[in-house]
């Protein structure tokens, strides 16, 4: 099983300290997640929200550095780690951004990024971007094999219902084809990812036991596409407490990736020095990898 250190919610240089000391630890990613911006007003329903007003769990201050823009920063001080995005709200943007700015952010780590997507649920970002709403999620499906075609060197071009792409050169293009996973728990998000995608990732940290249903669910879709015997990126995140015998269950049951925090474990106090946080964030990581991550896969 592999496991990604979940960056979400962190200072970006306290994620550039954590994913260099991950790195030389053993972790086998990153996991990066995408917003725009926090909207002071907001109408739109957080799809996960448990608030009666249905807001968002984060504080309209939190900080959403641009993925891919990180992503080449984590990639500057790592050598071995890949860099998942959970999830790139790609639709947001208009589908030659997209392939740019991942394309770029694949060269520059070497190949390392692990592109998940999604359609999102706040209306707002799309407003300001320009990009329909309502379309999101057949643009989607129609632009993860754009995003393919534009990444394939040469010269190239696209054609379809929402895009059409005349021929052109995106340089540099990666160097080696760019995994896309699909994320989202509804049916049309698991079709998505069962047909179109090299993996899926669940949505938020979930009970152990939905975490076993989730990986049910993806396995029937998947034999429903024809695949069930394809190689099939699984990634799951839970908030249950850090147990050996759970992962290597999970990991029987054909999840394949693992999203993990255990930086959480070091919450700051008041007046608490950033640097004395930073390392005993680190330390959590330290524990994790010798007291779980080596027993999971030993």
């Amino acid at each position: 099983m592999r496991f990604h250190q979940a960056l979400t919610f962190l200072p970006v240089d306290e994620a550039i300290a954590i994913a260099s000391a991950s790195d030389r630890l053993g972790y086998d990613g990153a996991y990066v997640s995408d917003h725009l911006f926090n909207p002071k007003e907001l109408s739109s329903r957080y799809t996960y929200s448990k608030a009666p007003d249905g807001s968002p769990f984060w504080e309209k201050e939190t900080a959403w550095p641009d993925p891919m823009c990180l992503i080449s920063a984590l990639a500057a001080v790592t050598e071995h780690m890949t860099f998942t995005t959970g999830i790139y709200i790609a639709p947001v943007r208009d589908l030659i951004t997209v392939a740019k700015s991942v394309g770029t952010a694949a060269v520059i780590s070497h190949g390392r990024v692990r592109l998940g997507v999604g359609v999102g649920w706040c209306e707002e970002e799309y407003v300001q971007t320009g990009q329909d709403f309502r379309t999101r999620g057949k643009r989607l499906d129609e632009m993860i094999p754009a995003l393919r075609a534009l990444w394939s060197g040469g010269w190239v071009e696209w054609h379809g219902t929402h895009y059409d792409v005349p021929a052109c050169q995106m340089n540099p293009s990666p160097p080696r084809p760019v995994p896309i996973l699909g994320g989202g728990d509804s049916d049309a998000a698991l079709r998505r990812a069962t047909t179109l995608c090299d993996g899926w990732i669940n949505t938020g940290a979930v009970a152990a036991e939905e975490a076993f249903n989730q990986v049910e669910r993806v396995k029937e879709w998947l034999k429903r596409a024809g695949r069930d015997g394809d190689d099939f990126a699984i990634y799951v995140a839970t908030n249950a407490r850090p147990d050996v015998d759970l992962y290597r269950r999970l990991g029987d049951s054909g999840v394949t990736d693992l999203l993990c925090a255990p930086w959480m474990g070091a919450m700051p106090a008041d007046g608490q020095p950033d640097e004395e946080v930073r390392a005993k964030r680190i330390e959590y990581c330290e524990l994790f990898a010798e007291h779980v991550m080596a027993k999971v896969n030993s």
